[in-house]
């Protein structure tokens, strides 16, 4: 009987394997969930995390970024006019590189920067890079911002930074983040680059 079924109606099969994925992805989506509530703190309250926008904002955003990835410098611009536009947002950084050594080396640059109070600066210098953010031009970029270049290349070689950037990695597979940028806010997951108007929303169903 269920063979014929199946013979005479095969959109029996089709909304079968469709209820299946229905399923798998609202386990998989209250799995992110649950790994975010697990991972608040260090998502949300790490003292040593750089902050951009509001740091006593009313909603967090967490950004895990990768300076080289294309997704990541599309989005830059959206969520500065989001921080611009909305006073209560609160934009926490997870330097997390994947693309390869020049990656992990803009990672330890922004992460030195950032114990001379110049995260920020030059976090938006390397996103408007044009071309490899090699060492060279690292030094041109800190410079120019007025960095303690002498400082900030001993300090990218200390091992807490090391350290950092694997607690990043970890905390990444924790959550399920496959690639960057990903955007945590609230209990959601957001993987790649969106709008403005999307970020807004989100954070409008957050409050």
């Amino acid at each position: 009987i269920l063979r014929n079924a199946l013979v005479n109606d095969p959109s029996i099969l089709r909304d079968a394997l469709a209820a299946l994925q229905e399923a798998e992805e609202r386990a998989r989506a209250e799995a992110r969930r649950a790994a975010i509530r697990a991972e608040s703190a260090r998502l949300l309250r790490d003292p040593a995390d750089p902050v951009r926008g509001n740091p006593a904002g009313d909603v967090t955003i967490v950004e895990f970024f990768d300076v080289r990835c294309g997704f990541c410098r599309r989005l830059h611009p959206e969520l500065e006019a989001l921080i611009a536009s909305d006073p209560g947002v609160r934009v926490v950084m997870k330097d997390l590189p994947i693309l390869g050594p020049q990656s992990v080396l803009a990672a330890r640059a922004l992460l030195a920067a950032h114990r001379q109070g110049g995260y920020a600066r030059l976090y938006d210098a390397l996103m408007r890079l044009r071309g490899e953010p090699t060492e060279a031009a690292i030094q041109a970029e800190a410079r120019r911002l007025g960095l303690d270049w002498a400082r900030l290349r001993r300090d990218m070689d200390d091992p807490a930074i090391s350290a950092r950037l694997e607690g990043t990695h970890e905390l990444a597979r924790r959550l399920g983040i496959e690639g960057t940028p990903a955007l945590v806010t609230g209990e959601t997951l957001i993987p790649g680059a969106v709008d403005r108007a999307t970020l807004a929303r989100t954070v409008a169903e957050v409050r």
